[in-house]
C-alpha cells in the first residue's frame, strides 16, 4: 500500500499509550501498563503487560473491562503488585492486587474503605507499605445522617496516612479466596478485614505525600504538609522509624516534590525541590537547584546538582548512582549522575523522550518506555524493543518535525516545533496554525501524536503548517527561562508566539494573511490573550483557558499558582491581574473565536469561558461556547478527544 494518507482523528484517538514501568530485582521480569481504546464503551482500558526475558514471551495480565494499574515487582520476584478499582459505580474504591505465576487471577489484598494512593514494596519482600486516608469519623457520619452533606473550606481535610500490610498473613487468612479478584469483605468481617494493615502515622499530623523505605526496611523517608490541599506549600522532609513510630524532621526548608529515595547504604536521601519554591522568582536564579543530597548523620545538606537546573522528572538511588530521567529542551534523557556531579547518559538520541523508565536496585537492568523519530510509545528492555506498536505508523504519510528557534524583542531565544507536510515546498507561503501547550511549566517534542486535543496531522494534510513553540517559563530550558514569564504573563506569552509568527512569515513560508492560534489549559490562555490582545490572528480556539485572572484566582483550586507567577493577591496588586487578563482587552477583541471547556473543571472553573464568550458576544465577535458534560480540566474519553479534534478542525477550516 502507497503511504498517500495521513492518520485519521479516529486513527490518532485509537493510538495505544504506555506508563508506570516495572523490573524485577534481577532484571527477568519487566511490566508496565496499556492504555488502550475502547470505542464500544466510550472509554480508555488500562491494563498491565508483563514481559518475561528468560521465555522471551510478553502478554496481559488484565483484559476487558476489568482495568488495572501501577505495577511493582516484589524484591524475590514471587509477586507482581498492582492496582484496581473495586465495588460499583459510584463507589468505587482502589485497591491493591497481587499476582503471582501460578494462580490465574489477581488476590485483592487492601480494603481501605477510602481507597490506596501510592504503594511500595518493603525491601524483603514480605510486605506493603501503602497511604491512604481513613475512613469518616462517627461524628462526621452522623452530620450528613442529621443534616446531609456539606463541608467547611479549609479546614477540613482527608490526609493521608502510612500504613503496613504482611503478605503472608493475609494470604494464609485468604487462601480459600486465592482463585479470583474477591472483596475481603465478602469472607471476613469488617472488623477483621482492618486488622490485616497496620496504620504508622496519625493523619491529624501531618499529610503524606510521597515516601521511600531505606534498603533495611528500617526506616521510612517521606514528604509532609499540614494538610491534603494542594495549595499548601509548607513542606517538612521527615525519617519515620517503623519499630518506635517516632518522626524526624530533617532541616530542609524548601518546598518540596513529592519524590524521594534512600542511598543504597541507607545513610543519605536525594529529594527533589518543587519548580516553584515560594523564593523562586525573588532569589537570584543561579542559586537554584533542584536535586539535593542529605547526610542523616551529619544532619544536614551535603551536596546540590545545579546542573540539572530545573529537568529532573524522575529518579532512583542505585548502586552505579542516581538513575534520573531528565528534560533537555526537546528531549526527555535518561543516565546516572555519578557522585562527582558528571552524567553518564543512557540515550542520546537526536530525537528521544524517554517517556517513564525502571531499573534494578544495582543499576544493572533498565526497561522503559521511549518515543524516537517517526515512532509512537514503544517499551524497551536494556535497549532491546519488545513491543511493535509503531506499527500503526505503517502505510500513513506522517508530517516532518523540525526544530526553529528565534529571537523575541525583549532578546528571549525561544525553541519550536514545526510540523510541515512530506512534500514541503519553501517557495510556498503556507497557512500557519499555532499550537500552544499547557503547564506552563512544560513542552512541546517533535514527536508525534503525544497531543490528543488538537488534530496536528489532519491539519497538516488540510495544507497548514503548525508551530508549537515552546514559549517562556516552558520546562527544559533552565530557571532563567522558567522564571522569565514572571509578572509577564499573556505579554510575554504573546511576544514569544508572534515573534515566532513574524520569523515564519519573513523565511516566506507562513502567509500573513492566514494565521490562526490555539492551546488547552496555559495555552488555552494564551489563546484568550492572544483573541482580545491582537488582530494578527484569522481564527482563535481557546481550550480550558483562563480570561480573568480574578476570576480565575477566586474560582480556582490552586490560588497560589496565581500568587506565585504574578507576585501577589488581586486585593494587594490589581494592576498586574488586570494587565494579564484577557477581558482587560475585550473591546478590542476582533477574532472569531471557539471556546471548549469541561462543567466539571476546577482547575480552569467554567466561569472563565463564559466571561470569554459574553464579552465575545457583546463585543459583536464571532464565537461559538462548547461545554463538555461531565469533563473535568480535560478530556479523559475518546469520544472527548474526538469532539475536541473534530471541532478544532472544522473551525479553522471554516475560517482560515
Amino acid at each position: 500500500m502507497d503511504k498517500n494518507k495521513y492518520m485519521t482523528i479516529e486513527d490518532v484517538v485509537s493510538l495505544p499509550w504506555m506508563e508506570s514501568v516495572s523490573i524485577s530485582e534481577d532484571g527477568m521480569y519487566a511490566s508496565y501498563v496499556k492504555r488502550t481504546t475502547d470505542w464500544e464503551d466510550n472509554a480508555y482500558r488500562n491494563h498491565i503487560w508483563v514481559y518475561e526475558k528468560e521465555r522471551n514471551i510478553h502478554y496481559p495480565i488484565t483484559t476487558g473491562k476489568n482495568e488495572s494499574n501501577n505495577p511493582l515487582w516484589s524484591s524475590k520476584n514471587n509477586y507482581l503488585a498492582y492496582t484496581a478499582e473495586v465495588g460499583e459505580k459510584d463507589e468505587k474504591r482502589t485497591q491493591i492486587f497481587l499476582k503471582s505465576f501460578d494462580d490465574l487471577n489477581g488476590i485483592q489484598i487492601t480494603n481501605s474503605k477510602e481507597g490506596i494512593k501510592s504503594f511500595r514494596w518493603s525491601p524483603d519482600g514480605k510486605g506493603i507499605f501503602y497511604t491512604a486516608t481513613e475512613e469518616d469519623s462517627k461524628e462526621l457520619k452522623r452530620r450528613k445522617e442529621i443534616y446531609g452533606d456539606f463541608e467547611y473550606i479549609d479546614k477540613e481535610y482527608k490526609n493521608h496516612s502510612l500504613y503496613y500490610i504482611e503478605i503472608d498473613k493475609v494470604l494464609k487468612e485468604m487462601k480459600e479466596s486465592r482463585n479470583a479478584p474477591t472483596n475481603i469483605a465478602e469472607n471476613h468481617k469488617e472488623d477483621k478485614a482492618k486488622d490485616y494493615a497496620v496504620q504508622l502515622t496519625n493523619p491529624k499530623e501531618f499529610h503524606i505525600s510521597g515516601f521511600n523505605i531505606s534498603p533495611d526496611g528500617k526506616k521510612i523517608i517521606f514528604v509532609a504538609t499540614p494538610t491534603s490541599s494542594i495549595i499548601d506549600d509548607n513542606t517538612d522532609l521527615c525519617i519515620l522509624d517503623i519499630k518506635t513510630r517516632s518522626v524526624t524532621k530533617l532541616k530542609v526548608t524548601a518546598k518540596l516534590d513529592s519524590s524521594v529515595s534512600f542511598s543504597p547504604d541507607g545513610k543519605k536521601v536525594a529529594y527533589l525541590r518543587a519548580p516553584r519554591d515560594k523564593k523562586y522568582y525573588e532569589t537570584n536564579v543561579e542559586e537554584n537547584y533542584v536535586l539535593e543530597i542529605y547526610d542523616l548523620d551529619k544532619n544536614k545538606i551535603i551536596n546540590r546538582f545545579k546542573e540539572f537546573d530545573a529537568g529532573i522528572m524522575k529518579f532512583k538511588w542505585t548502586s552505579k548512582g542516581i538513575f534520573t530521567l531528565w528534560q533537555d529542551r526537546t528531549r526527555i534523557l535518561s543516565g546516572f549522575i555519578l557522585e562527582n556531579g558528571k552524567t553518564k547518559l543512557l540515550c542520546d538520541d537526536a530525537i528521544c523522550v524517554i517517556w517513564d523508565a525502571a531499573i534494578t536496585s544495582d543499576g544493572e537492568n533498565i526497561a522503559y518506555i521511549k518515543i524516537a523519530e517517526n515512532e509512537t510509545c514503544e517499551f524497551y528492555l536494556n535497549e532491546r524493543k519488545i513491543t511493535s506498536d509503531s506499527k500503526a505508523y505503517e502505510n500513513k504519510l506522517l508530517s516532518r518535525k523540525d526544530l526553529v528557534t528565534w529571537e523575541t524583542k525583549d532578546g528571549l531565544e525561544i525553541e519550536g516545533v514545526l510540523s510541515l507536510p512530506q512534500d514541503f515546498d519553501d517557495k510556498k507561503k503556507y497557512p500557519l496554525l499555532v499550537v500552544i501547550h499547557g503547564g506552563p511549566t512544560w513542552a512541546s517534542f517533535p514527536v508525534h501524536n503525544m497531543i490528543r486535543n488538537y488534530p496536528i496531522e489532519q491539519f497538516i494534510e488540510k495544507g497548514f503548517i503548525v508551530l508549537e513553540p515552546n514559549y517562556r517559563g516552558s520546562s527544559g530550558y533552565g530557571s532563567k527561562f522558567i522564571t522569565a514569564n514572571h509578572r509577564m504573563l499573556g505579554l510575554g506569552d504573546y511576544e514569544d508566539v508572534i515573534s515566532g509568527v513574524d520569523m515564519l512569515i519573513e523565511k516566506g513560508i507562513a502567509d500573513r494573511e492566514r494565521v490562526g492560534v490555539m492551546g488547552w489549559s496555559q495555552g488555552g490562555y494564551i489563546s484568550a490573550f492572544c483573541s482580545t490582545y491582537s488582530n494578527r490572528f484569522k481564527a482563535i480556539s481557546v481550550g480550558a483557558g483562563i480570561s480573568n485572572w480574578i476570576t480565575y484566582y477566586v474560582n480556582t483550586d490552586i490560588t497560589t499558582f496565581t500568587r506565585e507567577y504574578l507576585g501577589n493577591n488581586p486585593w494587594k496588586d490589581k494592576e498586574i491581574y488586570e494587565k494579564t487578563s484577557p477581558m482587560t482587552y475585550i473591546t478590542s477583541a476582533c477574532t472569531p473565536t471557539l471556546i471548549q471547556h469541561g462543567d466539571k473543571d476546577g482547575r480552569v472553573p467554567t466561569p472563565n469561558a463564559f466571561e470569554l464568550y459574553r464579552g465575545l458576544k457583546d463585543m459583536g465577535v464571532e464565537t461559538e461556547l462548547v461545554i463538555f458534560k461531565g469533563m473535568k480540566h480535560g478530556p479523559t474519553k475518546p469520544g472527548l478527544h474526538r469532539a475536541i479534534m473534530e471541532q478544532n478542525l472544522d473551525w479553522f477550516v471554516k475560517h482560515i
